[in-house]
């Protein structure tokens, strides 16, 4: 069974966006699209009886929101396959669920109601903290949301936690056609670049190339896997979360690993991802990859 691409929508500007992304990706991907509206109308209406015939304002609206929303698909592109669902629940409650029979989840940078100048709104946060499937936070600049940059940016992190990073990004390289540019950041204790008993060989050097060691190891088998994806592997010095940022300005999507472990509770996020969902300048993609 094919899953489904499911886009959180709620009627603001940061869903519309994310709409429109989603219809490239579903588009480019061959994946059908689920539009998901989170709204506790249907939870309250049953709690009381009904003394009218007409519907809520607060039901309306949510129909207003999902049905506009697949008229915006299906002008975009009327052969993509679409579906509408509202949930009588939370908005993380409901896309937490959506996502467990979902290829990704997609959602805005800020939704309704979010205070205005706010970097992230806290739904966006939390879903990417905590899906058990790819989620992709859509933001950026017009060059970025159009894919101008022909460039995806995988940011190479700790084996455990890029595994299931690394096969998605390939896989969206290959269908952009476009080059994949794999960043290691790295930096050089200054205690250790004063040490005068260190080996003969400069430790920035031994840095550098452990980092370029470790990306090998990590796009190895799928740069066998995805031979026409066009790769770069790039090893810079510095602070990971300050280096992705800056590179994200000339890529169209940034992609990070995260970990996940059963049991625990809480936002499951790294520093680094943390950064990047509120400061990259393109849409950032958090993929989990349990422990």
């Amino acid at each position: 069974m094919t899953l489904p691409l499911v886009v959180g929508v709620d009627g603001s500007d940061g869903s519309l966006l994310a709409i429109d992304w989603a219809v490239d990706l579903a588009t480019r991907s061959g994946l059908p699209l689920r539009l998901v509206h989170a709204s506790l109308w249907e939870r309250y209406e049953g709690a009381f009886p009904s003394l009218s015939r007409e519907r809520s304002s607060e039901q309306v609206l949510a129909e207003h929101i999902v049905g506009s929303a697949a008229e915006r698909v299906r002008r975009h592109n009327p052969d993509l396959s679409v579906s509408t669902k509202t949930v009588p629940d939370e908005a993380v409650s409901a896309l937490l669920d959506e996502g467990r029979n979902a290829t990704a989840l997609i959602t805005g940078s800020r939704g309704r109601g979010e205070l205005k100048g706010t970097l992230l709104g806290s739904v966006s946060l939390a879903v990417a903290a905590r899906a058990d499937c790819p989620v992709v936070v859509v933001r950026g600049d017009k060059a970025a949301l159009s894919g101008s940059h022909e460039r995806v940016l995988l940011g190479a992190g700790d084996l455990d936690a890029c595994r299931a990073a690394v096969g998605f990004a390939f896989e969206e390289a290959e269908v952009r056609g476009c080059e994949l540019d794999v960043v290691r950041a790295w930096r050089c204790p200054a205690r250790e670049a004063a040490d005068d008993t260190a080996p003969a060989e400069d430790p920035e050097h031994q840095h550098e190339k452990q980092a370029a060691a470790l990306i090998e190891s990590l796009v190895a088998d799928a740069s066998a896997a995805h031979p026409d994806v066009r790769l770069r592997r790039t090893t810079v010095e510095g602070a990971a979360r300050k280096v992705l940022v800056h590179r994200s300005t000339a890529a169209d999507l940034v992609v990070l690993g995260a970990r996940r472990r059963s049991g625990r509770f809480g936002l499951q996020l790294g520093r680094v991802s943390h950064t990047l969902l509120h400061h990259a300048a393109c849409p950032v993609a958090v993929v989990p990859n349990r422990a």
